[in-house]
């Protein structure tokens, strides 16, 4: 058993978080069809997209938070949407101009976005969200600097794509603690004039 079965396992983790606020706003205006769900955990966006009519590759290191991720799915009648694969993110072999859209949440993979970049479809969007360094005091994500983004990194590592919405902020999490957090949409598309999905007000959530 690995280090995150325990932690899954022992309910460090939520068995059912919440998608990112900032991805549920932005899910109508995504192109649909077949996303890839990075370090999936339990689920969190992997389950959400396959309610939203996505076909999903769950992927994740974890037996256990890829088995929470089926359950889920079964619960919501979506497990037939959702295909888990169980490795490890660093050697995995992200397959070309696959997805239209890839996730990833509250894991740092910035050695392999450019892998990630590649796996899109034209069009494709890559959304992602991690914790960030910071001089305010906060009580969720990695305790030191190292698996998080300094100020702007995760901007600067999205500049070869169209970037559609970014954001650094500080926030209170569902749990109760509070986070610094930078999140990020962007398209795979180039060129100086474009066109941008009109949204509804910004969603309350986080």
């Amino acid at each position: 058993m690995t280090d995150w079965d325990e932690r899954f396992e022992s309910g460090q983790y939520p068995r059912d978080p919440e998608p990112s606020g900032l991805l549920r706003r932005y899910v109508d205006a995504l192109p649909a069809g077949r996303a890839l769900d990075v370090a999936t955990g339990t689920g969190r966006n992997a389950v959400f997209l396959a309610e939203r009519g996505y076909h999903v590759d769950a992927l994740d290191a974890s037996r256990v938070g890829l088995e929470t991720t089926h359950g889920r799915a079964a619960e919501r009648g979506v497990d037939d949407r959702i295909e888990l694969v169980q490795t490890d993110v660093p050697t995995y072999e992200f397959p070309a101009d696959t997805y239209d859209l890839v996730t990833i949440s509250f894991y740092r993979a910035v050695d392999r976005f450019a892998d990630m970049k590649e796996s899109l479809t034209e069009g494709g969007v890559l959304f992602v969200e991690h914790h960030l360094r910071t001089t305010d005091s906060t009580s969720s994500g990695p305790s030191g600097d190292r698996y998080r983004f300094a100020a702007n990194e995760l901007l600067r590592s999205m500049l070869d794509l169209t970037v559609l919405a970014y954001e650094e902020r500080t926030e209170a999490r569902p749990d109760g603690r509070n986070a610094a957090i930078a999140r990020v949409v962007a398209r795979n598309t180039s060129g100086q004039r474009q066109s941008y999905p009109p949204l509804e007000a910004a969603y309350a959530g986080t």
